[in-house]
């Protein structure tokens, strides 16, 4: 078995050519992510349900004026 230690290892990371992105940075950033896509697509369903009720009500006719048409005389 292998001795179990605290300190993590120098190898943890995301290795580029000229620097190393830390595992807790990338989880972080991943995270972030995923919360702000879900808030965006509530936010966004939100809307889109907003936007159907009204042009609802716009196309329903009730808010709209009645128009007077002149009668045609017939001769």
């Amino acid at each position: 078995m292998s001795p179990v230690t605290d300190r993590p290892s120098s190898d943890s990371g995301l290795n580029l050519v000229l620097f190393t992105i830390p595992q807790s940075f990338v989880l972080q950033v991943g995270t972030v992510s995923i919360l702000l896509l879900l808030l965006a697509s509530k936010t966004a369903g939100e809307n889109l349900q907003a936007l159907g009720e009204a042009s609802e009500e716009l196309f329903r006719g009730v808010s709209l004026p009645i128009l007077n048409f002149p009668e045609q005389n017939e001769e």
